[in-house]
């Protein structure tokens, strides 16, 4: 009976793990396809009758993907390095200090949480349109213009704040008798033992930057400082579009999401784990 019980959990997950994968298997799926298979036949094919990689080398011709690659790794490199210090540096205090007004900031910050970017968006356009962030001023502003904007996040500080009050009073107190003060206990101590969160952070700041597609779009105009997303939507013209090279696109922007996730998959399990566990 236990051994069948583990069969069907374990029946259901692969279930719902491959119900999950479809889309993506479908996106290969298109991407490989030829131009003589239709793709939108019926009933679907999801396996090609003569798999190629013929896409992945037009998309390479048609649009420098390349340079698109490197813009959004360096979009979403600074945008995660900079949420990393901002949000650590937030809830650092909020979590270990005592002053007043701590929690009413606190719970603004977490109502920030409520609005959408969409409904600030104009206003956040008129200020880095103001300080010069665009591209049609320089390239380095059309980067600052990307990155600037989510270099802090609400949820950011809400993880790493938990993260803070899990560790032990003792281990802070044991430091300030050996002479650290606030910043070396910060940086030298309690960051390393945060290090499960920080890859939580890490991992979801990276998925949301490298795929934003909408801010980017609106503030840029230069194409060598175009995105992965914002290029890949070159590939579609005004009348019409070719799926399977879209489809190419797509894949080639998943597979660094895909790396980095595999990077710090164990320190993202451990701090997925330790949030689920009080104490």
């Amino acid at each position: 009976m236990k051994h069948m019980k583990g069969f069907l959990i374990h029946l259901i997950l692969i279930s719902i793990c491959i119900f999950c994968m479809l889309p993506f298997l479908w996106l290969l799926s298109t991407a490989l396809k030829g131009a003589e298979e239709n793709i939108f036949q019926y009933p679907p094919s999801l396996i090609p009758k003569f798999p190629t990689l013929n896409n992945f080398v037009k998309v390479l011709k048609l649009v420098p993907i390349v340079q698109y690659a490197i813009n959004s790794t360096i979009v979403a490199a600074f945008t995660v390095i900079l949420n990393l210090i901002f949000s650590s540096l937030a809830a650092y205090p909020l979590a270990r200090m005592s002053f007043k007004g701590k929690n009413t900031a606190f719970f603004l910050i977490l109502l920030t949480l409520t609005v959408p970017f969409q409904a600030i968006m104009l206003p956040v356009y008129i200020i880095v349109l103001k300080l010069n962030l665009v591209d049609s001023i320089s390239d380095f502003g059309g980067y600052l213009g990307m990155i600037l904007p989510f270099s802090v996040n609400a949820f950011g500080i809400f993880l790493l704040k938990q993260a803070f009050l899990k560790i032990p009073k003792e281990i802070e107190e044991s430091a300030i008798i050996d002479g650290c003060n606030s910043f070396q206990i910060f940086y030298k101590i309690l960051l390393p033992l945060i290090r499960p969160e920080l890859s939580v952070l890490a991992i979801f700041t990276f998925v949301g930057s490298w795929g934003e597609f909408l801010w980017p779009s609106i503030i840029l105009t230069k194409q060598n400082l175009f995105t992965l997303p914002v290029g890949i939507n070159e590939l579609q013209g005004a009348f019409s579009a070719d799926y399977r090279l879209i489809a190419s696109g797509s894949i080639v922007s998943i597979i660094p999401i895909l790396l980095f996730f595999l990077i710090l998959q164990k320190y993202f399990i451990k701090g997925t784990n330790e949030g689920a566990v009080k104490g």
